[in-house]
This record gives C-alpha cells, structure tokens and sequence, in this order.
C-alpha cells in the first residue's frame, strides 16, 4: 500500500493506493492518524480510488482509523469508494458505517 497526504484548506486528503491488505500497512495509516490527530488536523477523507484490492483485514484498518477520529472529536470519510469496495462494504454492512462520497471534492465539501 502507498500512502500520500494532502490538504485541501482544513480537510487531509490521504490518498491510498494498491493493495489494503493489514499486516505492515495497518501500521502506516495507525500511526499516521494518530500523528494527524496529536497535531489537531481531526477532519480527514481517505481517498480509495487507486486502491485495487481490499481484504477484511483492509476494513479494520479503516474501521480503527474511524473510531481513533471520532473519539477525538473528529470525523473520517471515505472518497472515490471502487465498486469492488463499495460491495465489500454492503457485504459487511458497513456502509451504514461510513460516509462515502464520488469524489474528494464533496468529500472536503461535506465537512462545511
């Protein structure tokens, strides 16, 4: 998994790509979260549209991410959500779970 951040006036875009499979990876987005969320940047939409594969363990990561951002009083969203993860997420029911949106755009813009 590769991991880039940017920032889009107050919002971090971190833009995920390749396989989101736990292990290492799991590693990488907890601590750059928790990193985020110690320098006050609380409002964060996790771009998913290069990602191309998706396990379970993938989900817990996003999943962990969402609960470390709500405890702190922020939110994270989700962003360019592939049909393939867009169906891992109706399988697990955790569409319900997480705001997803087309685009990073209405993405940033839902956090106004």
């Amino acid at each position: 998994m590769e991991l880039t951040q940017r920032a889009i006036g107050s919002v971090i875009v971190l833009e995920l790509a390749g396989k989101v499979m736990g292990g290492p990876d799991a590693t990488v987005l907890h601590d750059k979260l928790h990193d985020l969320v110690d320098q006050g940047k609380k409002r964060i939409v996790v771009d998913l549209g290069q990602v191309t594969a998706m396990n379970s363990s993938g989900l817990g990561i996003l999943i962990s991410g969402l609960t470390t951002l709500r405890h702190a009083g922020g939110d994270l969203k989700l962003a360019n959500v592939t049909e393939r993860i867009q169906n891992l997420l109706m399988i697990t029911k955790l569409k319900a779970v997480f705001e997803a949106h087309e685009t990073v755009d209405k993405a940033v813009a839902s956090f106004a």
